[in-house]
């Protein structure tokens, strides 16, 4: 297969757009269009679910009502989110500027369609690279020196709701939301479009993550477990989970061992207490 498998009023209007408006601006424009419909939307989907089908949220949620957030903090979060976009489209539109002066920009913007073999390789590429630095940038913000003054504030949420899947410090918004998804398709110079099929992707995928609900095969559960334990669960695919031993393994073996080293010593104990009577009834 040569190209994308498309409809042709679909390439008709591809090629009409690259005719109307410069590469600068398609990049700007649709980057922003794909951010607020796929992280918005599903987010809007998502935290209606307890107004709109009260029992069904309640069936699905992860965690229990009382460590749900309250409103106040859901207005707080709102406020956060939309100030951590502003920032991240302004970056952008620098970025746009400075690239354009440079005279090359970071994706491949033209009125080429990519072939899907091209797409599913820079997709899978661009997950494995993704996955790389948001699980270490993640681990970074963990470090003492850091959490409190930076991650701390996505760990308000120990219930994580879509909307706070961008509730961070503005350092970790670009460090460790933005940079990761960014980069790799810049480092594979992947289409336009490519680019916008994965950030769509990994948008939907972080809203769900942080959902709280137990869809799509519990998919949520993983970070749900993070925000509640903390130091599990730096990833989002779990490979550098498994890799690095973060994915919960270890944590269980050890409450394994400690729980069978009480069994045994309290065996002992009583192995011993039954000697001591014994012979005292003697």
């Amino acid at each position: 297969m040569s190209t994308l498998v498309i409809s042709e009023p679909v390439g008709r209007a591809w090629a009409h757009i690259m005719e109307s408006y410069s590469p600068a601006t398609i990049e700007f424009a649709g980057t922003l269009i794909v951010q607020l419909i796929f992280f918005w939307v599903p987010c809007v989907i998502y935290m209606s679910l307890d107004a709109l089908f009260p029992r069904f949220s309640e069936r699905h949620k992860i965690q229990p009502a009382p460590k749900q957030p309250t409103r106040s903090e859901i207005l707080d979060c709102f406020s956060v989110v939309l100030k951590n976009q502003v920032i991240s489209t302004a970056l952008h539109g620098l970025m746009i500027y400075i690239s354009t002066l440079a005279g090359k920009g970071a994706f491949r913007v033209d009125a080429s369609i990519p072939t899907m073999h091209e797409i599913i390789r820079d997709l899978f590429i661009s997950l494995l690279l993704r996955e790389a630095l948001f699980y270490y940038s993640h681990r970074v913000l963990h470090h003492p020196r850091l959490y409190p003054k930076i991650h701390k504030i996505h760990h308000r949420f120990t219930a994580p709701v879509a909307l706070a899947a961008q509730y961070a410090h503005p350092i970790e918004q670009i460090v460790a939301n933005i940079l990761p998804i960014t980069i790799p398709p810049q480092l594979l110079n992947s289409h336009i479009l490519t680019f916008w099929i994965f950030m769509a992707y990994e948008l939907i995928e972080t809203t769900t993550v942080h959902s709280g609900y137990d869809f799509f095969l519990n998919a949520a559960k993983m970070h749900d477990l993070h925000h509640e334990k903390f130091l599990i669960y730096f990833g989002a695919i779990g490979v550098l989970d498994w890799f690095h031993g973060t994915d919960g393994s270890k944590m269980a073996a050890k409450r394994k061992a400690k729980g069978s080293a009480a069994v045994g010593k309290g065996v002992s104990e009583d192995r011993n207490g039954s000697v001591v009577k014994g012979d005292k009834s003697d």
